[in-house]
């Protein structure tokens, strides 16, 4: 896919990001395009290659269809928890984050909510929770066009 200067797109585990440019850099006496990207949530800089954008998990922002599915990975209780050590529940969910699904990251969150009401989280799963969180309501508010806190908010409600 192709993107435009000012489209708004997603990387994995950075959330929503906004082109702000293509460049063009010199590797080994070839030129390379670049999309030189801001992350929404804290305003870093990460220059993607044009070329390998899909590989690197780049995508758009879900559609309306997508979030109203994200939203519905959130309600569904039948889900077990799982009963493995903090540390293995925590790679597992990370490799989640990583892949940049919004699906993904849905489950995360739901299942460390789910988590949560029945025992402590490590550190470690919290701050993971909270990513989540963080990732999903930049993405809902940004595809809904509302602001940060509706989308927190209809989140919480749909995993409560």
């Amino acid at each position: 896919m192709t993107y435009k200067i000012g489209q708004m797109a997603v990387y994995p585990a950075h959330g929503v990001v906004e082109v702000v440019g293509v460049d063009t850099k010199q590797i080994a006496g070839s030129p390379f395009l670049f999309y030189v990207l801001r992350v929404l949530e804290n305003g870093m800089q990460i220059m993607v290659p044009k070329e390998k954008a899909d590989q690197v998990g780049l995508r758009s922002v879900a559609t309306t269809t997508e979030i109203d599915e994200m939203f519905a990975v959130l309600r569904d209780t039948d889900v077990i928890i799982d009963k493995q050590t903090w540390n293995r529940r925590y790679r597992g969910f990370m490799e989640k984050i990583k892949t940049g699904s919004l699906f993904d990251v849905a489950e995360v969150f739901r299942d460390l909510t789910r988590l949560r009401s029945s025992k402590a989280l490590s550190f470690g799963e919290r701050r993971m929770l909270e990513t989540a969180r963080t990732l999903m309501v930049k993405e809902v508010a940004v595809a809904r066009r509302w602001t940060d806190g509706q989308a927190g908010e209809e989140i919480e409600r749909a995993c409560a």
